[in-house]
């Protein structure tokens, strides 16, 4: 399949207000790449918008366009509303990257129903919501893709963390669904599986209101710990995994290596995971 030509067109990112969604837009509107930037958080998106315009190649008067768009991705009128004015704002829509969520700690006696419910509207009706909304615009272009961001807890589901587990694993079975139905049209369907990036995702996630906050910031800041990668390096890899359309993006030493655990174990592999994510999956020790 041969590579885009962004240049140009345009790529919607969502969850473009912090952490790898903001560092992603930055990285495309560095290469030429006009950016439709999507949060719910429209000053993180401003904050996003003017770190753009300070960037080399843009303070050189090079400005490809970028457009702002604050919206609920689980709030369906809306999100059309937004497809539009982004469709209309930018005529060549080459791609969307997807990268808006959150995250959960809890076991499945301290969860609610409804904690569990909000986790999956906005981790996997989200995601399948914008992307649904600007297929059209996409179809329209001569070669487009999507990229979801969906995470090594979609290739394994680990203890504490039911919902985020079940969203993920959601949006892997969305992500390769939508590109077998896509097949031979002119948009192609990848899904990016990061391990351990350094954006505070699990900092600034929820936990379920049954666990001492005080237990749920030491579990949080246990994972925060195991992670290595730099939110800079993954995000230089989903533009290039969307630049050659790739089906399947493995970003950091351990999803590789959960891809083969998975793979040759699948119904042992939480043994090996256990003992090293023992802290950060234990939400019931009371702090002294």
């Amino acid at each position: 399949m041969p590579k885009l030509d962004l240049i140009g067109s345009t790529v919607v990112v969502t969850g473009a207000a912090h952490g790898m969604g903001a560092e992603i837009a930055r990285q495309l509107a560095a290469r030429g790449v006009g950016v439709a930037l999507v949060d719910r958080d429209r000053a993180g998106l401003e904050h996003t918008r003017d770190t753009i315009g300070t960037l080399p190649a843009v303070a050189r008067g090079y400005a490809p366009p970028i457009t702002v768009h604050a919206v609920d991705l689980t709030d369906d009128a809306a999100v059309r509303r937004v497809a539009d004015e982004a469709a209309s704002a930018h005529p060549r829509l080459a791609g969307l990257i997807t990268c808006a969520g959150s995250s959960m700690l809890g076991s499945i006696d301290q969860l609610t129903m409804a904690e569990m419910r909000w986790l999956m509207d906005v981790n996997l009706w989200g995601t399948v919501n914008i992307t649904q909304a600007l297929l059209p615009a996409l179809r329209r272009s001569p070669a487009a893709h999507i990229t979801h961001l969906v995470s090594i807890y979609g290739l394994a589901a680990p203890a504490g963390r039911i919902p985020y587990a079940m969203s993920k694993y959601a949006v892997r079975g969305f992500t390769e669904a939508l590109r077998h139905e896509l097949e031979g049209s002119s948009v192609s369907v990848g899904a990016v599986y990061p391990a351990g990036v350094k954006t505070g995702i699990i900092l600034r996630g929820r936990y379920a209101a049954a666990i001492d906050s005080a237990v749920a910031d030491r579990a949080a800041a246990a994972q925060a710990a195991m992670y290595h990668t730099e939110p800079a390096d993954a995000a230089a890899r989903i533009v290039d995994a969307t630049i050659r359309r790739r089906a399947r993006t493995m970003i950091g030493r351990e999803a590789r290596l959960v891809d083969v655990l998975t793979r040759l174990a699948p119904a042992h592999y939480w043994a090996a995971m256990r003992r090293p994510l023992r802290d950060a999956i234990d939400t019931t020790t009371p702090v002294a």
